[in-house]
């Protein structure tokens, strides 16, 4: 049955159109999987008909999340749901920045926040770093020029016997990109437009946030602490990109990229930066949004 275009979410006229997809995507930024979102946007698309009604409050919605969700998650829900209006009318921009080592999944966290959110600026440190090898030669800049866990070979000052250079060479390359991300968060900062960024060079205390105070700024780390399951996502990397991201250049590489983890995870537990071990995406998503949503509930 098509959807009918006067259906409306709301308490006072004039009601927002209603669809199924759009109701979906407001549940799921709450922090709900897509499952259940729409399973509770197509119960919500079921009362409207059955009622004849053109528009659904937030007290009509809760008998209907608690028969579709249980009573438990469905308090939650109409909680959460009352923190998602105010994000929805808050007039700084929300920057969300998503760190973490190599393979943690720190894109696809990134995107499936940014779907529920409504957000359309998602950018990477990776993209910073490629922009900035435009402008600086690898014999200027050699740290810029190599994986992060390649960066070893970029080490050209002397350091002490025993020094780790994968940890060394990471350390520049992440302090170089620093000041890239500094300049593009600070433009969205300026625009007033909200952004996501991720990527393996958002460590814990590398950036300067005083000029970001107009912004509701968030800081996440993304780890994986199963050694097997971190390895593992190597290999879905490899299969979905048709080996443009070969399995066995991580895999030579992976005890740096793990040391690059340590490092990162140290730099969170020093700053008190929140750390999501991402044993489950869905789950990673619900600690990302319940995050955003306390923070925006406490500021309003």
């Amino acid at each position: 049955m098509a959807e009918q275009p006067d259906f409306g979410i709301g308490e006072r006229e004039p009601y927002l159109p209603y669809s199924k997809g759009l109701m979906a995507q407001s549940l799921m930024a709450t922090g709900l999987s897509p499952e259940r979102a729409y399973g509770l946007a197509a119960a919500v698309d079921h009362w409207l008909r059955q009622s004849g009604k053109q528009s659904l409050s937030m007290e009509e919605l809760r008998p209907i999340a608690m028969h579709t969700l249980g009573v438990e998650a469905g308090e939650a829900l109409m909680r959460r749901l009352v923190q998602w209006r105010r994000l929805r009318t808050l007039e700084r921009p929300l920057i969300i920045l998503i760190g973490g080592t190599t393979g943690v999944g720190k894109s696809t966290l990134a995107a499936q926040v940014a779907h529920r959110l409504g957000i359309i600026r998602v950018t990477s440190t990776d993209m910073v770093r490629q922009v900035m090898r435009a402008f600086f030669a690898p014999q200027l800049m050699p740290a810029i020029h190599t994986s992060s866990f390649e960066c070893a070979e970029a080490v050209r000052i002397p350091v002490p016997e025993g020094t780790d250079l994968s940890r060394a060479g990471f350390i520049e390359q992440a302090t170089a990109v620093a000041v890239g991300v500094d300049a593009l968060v600070a433009r969205a900062v300026a625009e007033t437009q909200s952004l996501i960024m991720e990527g393996v060079h958002l460590v814990p205390g590398y950036l300067d946030r005083r000029r970001w105070r107009d912004a509701l700024v968030l800081e996440f780390v993304v780890a994986v602490s199963d050694v097997g399951r971190h390895r593992s996502h190597f290999s879905v990397r490899d299969w979905e990109t048709g080996g443009l991201r070969p399995l066995r250049r991580y895999l030579e590489h992976f005890d740096e990229i793990r040391r690059i983890q340590d490092y990162i995870l140290a730099q969170a537990a020093e700053r008190g930066v929140q750390v999501i071990d991402n044993r489950a995406i869905d789950e990673a998503v619900k600690s990302v949004m319940d995050e955003v949503l306390r923070v925006v509930s406490e500021q309003a």
